[in-house]
Order: structure tokens, then C-alpha cells, then sequence
């Protein structure tokens, strides 16, 4: 590997996610209704959501029936909110069978409905959840005001209802300690950058959300446009960072990767939040050639498998202890880290300089 390396753009955005948050004229936002009138929501929502071409073989969740370990799964697979894992009676979720599309009903708003697709695609990710918007509004009479648009329990949500988000994977900009300016700027452009979790969550294995803020004021498709050529614009400045990083600083660079792999390679313990970063690095060592017998898809795996809800249900275990998990977790990646070649990074060894002879 060299610094000469022509680095793709590939892996860099994870997903493209478009959220609409849709509401029922004559009725109480969910936060605000009593569990008779969620119960009615419910029965009225789900049949209409359910018939929805995109939800043929799919499944359908009641939250008061879901048991936590299973809604915890949802979460870290992102087909539902922290918030409505917390959900129970007259609250349920949606799910398409190959798991790129879900609604949530009775989560904040009466509707929350998303598609999810690899990669940088938000303008075909629109396309399609607004195809599925404009069926549900032929069959509900959405809440809409034509001075402010969608009705919506959040203020910040009125107008469009949309979030449009991409997952990136950053760890170039992280490490060249440029995130804080590219914070900024997007701040300065309406969107926000998020953790892996969204709102109010951290930025583990260097994973950023990006995403609109605004939903007032602005079409659908220009928030996607706009989002989309900033999401490009940050892809440009994170493979520069990595060039950069291979040309003026290739040790620092190897230094993390070889450590990551080290790490993971022999660990017996190994908690949740260590194991992503130390796979991001990984991730990043895929990126760049450094090892053989790994692929991106192998890495992308282990950051899901290693999650602690996943752990669990692949244990057959109900209930394991942080400690217990974290020896799973090392067991789990151990061996899928150690089955590739050591990371070659192809820089000379310093030259040292022959003994002074008197």
C-alpha cells in the first residue's frame, strides 16, 4: 500500500434514510391521547399500512407484546426509535420482509414512516417512501394545513415532516481533527450532524448522521437535493483526509490500524463501545488494502453481530451481564480478525545510521 493509492469513495456513506412523520385529522397526538383512543388509532393505522405493497410478507410488532430484547434488536438495526422501544399498549411497528422499509404507529406522531437503502441514494430513497406517503394520504386524511403543511406532534417537524439522513463513516476526518470544522459548516447550511443513534447520541466507530434540519419553508426535493450535494461535498473532503494521512503522516495512520487489529486479534474482553471504534479502524485498513483475507462486508457483519442485543438473542440467553457479553463479544470477532493476514502497510523500516568507528 502506498500513498499513491487511488482510495474509492465506496463505504464512506453507509445509508441513505428518508423519515415522514404523518398525523390524522380530529385526533390527540399520541403523546397527549389516552390509551382508548391509541387502541382505535391503531386498529384504523395498521390495516392501511399492512396492505401497502412494499409491506407484502412483512411483519407487524404490537410494542406491548414485543419482549424488550427483541425491541432493543430493532433499535440497534435502526427500523425503530430509542423512544418507541419504550412504547407499549396502542403502539406498534411495520416492517418490510427484506427490512428497508418501516413504519412506526403511535410513536411521537400517529405515522412515522421510513425507507433505508445502502449507500449514497437519497433522491431514489425519497422516491420511494414519497410513493408510499401518497398511497397511505388516498386512504387517511392526514393532518395539513396548506399555510404551514403537515401538522406534527414537534414544531420542528411541521411543514414537510421529513428527515432525510445519511450514515457516514469518517475516521480520516477524525483523525486529521477536521470534524469539528465540517460540524460547523453544515451548521451554517441548515442540517445537523448526529451520532449513531441520532439525536443526543455519540459519534462511536466514527459514524456521523447527517441530516436536515429545516422542514418549514422548503420542498421535499430541494432538502434532498441540498442534503445530497453536502453529503458528496463531506465524502470529497473525508478520501482527501485519507490521502493526506497516508502522505504526511502514514505512521500515525498504520499505527491505529495495526493496534486495532492487534487488540481485536487476542482479546478475550472486549466492552461494546471499544470493539466499534477498533472496527472502524479496521474498516478503514479494508478501505486501504492493508489486509488480505478480510473484506468490507466481514467488518460491516461484526459491527452488527457485536452490538449487545444481538449478542443475547444469538446466545439463546434472556438475560447476560456487561461482563459476560463482553467475553462473548471477543469470541465473536476474535476469530474473523485473526483469520486475515497481518495488515501490510508497505513503508520502509527506519534506516538506522552504522556505529561510529574510533
Amino acid at each position: 500500500m502506498s500513498g499513491a493509492k487511488k482510495i474509492e469513495a465506496d463505504g464512506i456513506v453507509i445509508t441513505s434514510r428518508v423519515r415522514l412523520a404523518r398525523n390524522l385529522q380530529g385526533h390527540s397526538f399520541p403523546g397527549w391521547s389516552r390509551k382508548p383512543e391509541r387502541l382505535q388509532l391503531l386498529e384504523l393505522l395498521r390495516p392501511s399500512v399492512e396492505a401497502l405493497p412494499e409491506m407484502k410478507g412483512g411483519v407487524c410488532h404490537a410494542m406491548d407484546a414485543l419482549p424488550a430484547l427483541d425491541k432493543q434488536i430493532l433499535v440497534e438495526k435502526h427500523l425503530i426509535s430509542r423512544e418507541h422501544a419504550g412504547r407499549n399498549i396502542g403502539s406498534a411497528v411495520v416492517i418490510s420482509r427484506d427490512e428497508t422499509f418501516s413504519v412506526m404507529i403511535n410513536e411521537e406522531d400517529h405515522l412515522r414512516m421510513q425507507a433505508i437503502r445502502p449507500g449514497l441514494c437519497l433522491e431514489k430513497v425519497y422516491a420511494l417512501i414519497d410513493g408510499v406517503d401518497t398511497r397511505l394520504a388516498g386512504a387517511l386524511p392526514f393532518a395539513f394545513s396548506p399555510k404551514l403543511g403537515y401538522l406534527t406532534a414537534c414544531p420542528t417537524n411541521v411543514g414537510t415532516g421529513m428527515r432525510a439522513s445519511a450514515m457516514l463513516h469518517l475516521p480520516a476526518l477524525v483523525l486529521a481533527d477536521h470534524m469539528d470544522k465540517i460540524i460547523s459548516a453544515v451548521g451554517k447550511l441548515g442540517l445537523a450532524v448526529r451520532g449513531l443513534y441520532g439525536e443526543g447520541t455519540e459519534a462511536l466507530g466514527n459514524l456521523f448522521q447527517i441530516s436536515n434540519q429545516m422542514t418549514l419553508g422548503e420542498r421535499e426535493a430541494e432538502i434532498v437535493g441540498r442534503l445530497e450535494k453536502v453529503v458528496s461535498e463531506i465524502v470529497r473532503h473525508e478520501i482527501n483526509a485519507r490521502a493526506t494521512l497516508l502522505e504526511k503522516t502514514p505512521r500515525m495512520l498504520y499505527d491505529h490500524i495495526g493496534r486495532a487489529y492487534g487488540v481485536l486479534a487476542h482479546a478475550r474482553i472486549i466492552s461494546s463501545k471499544e470493539c466499534i471504534n477498533l472496527l472502524s479502524m479496521i474498516q478503514l485498513g479494508v478501505a486501504l488494502d492493508a489486509f488480505g483475507g478480510l473484506n468490507a462486508e466481514d467488518v460491516e457483519q461484526l459491527f452488527v453481530e457485536t452490538q449487545p442485543a444481538h449478542l443475547q438473542r444469538d446466545q439463546g440467553h434472556s438475560r447476560l451481564s456487561a461482563e459476560e457479553r463482553d467475553a462473548l463479544r471477543a469470541d465473536l470477532v476474535r476469530p474473523v480478525i485473526a483469520r486475515c493476514k497481518a495488515p501490510k502497510f508497505g513503508i520502509p523500516p527506519p534506516t538506522e545510521e552504522p556505529p561510529k568507528t574510533t
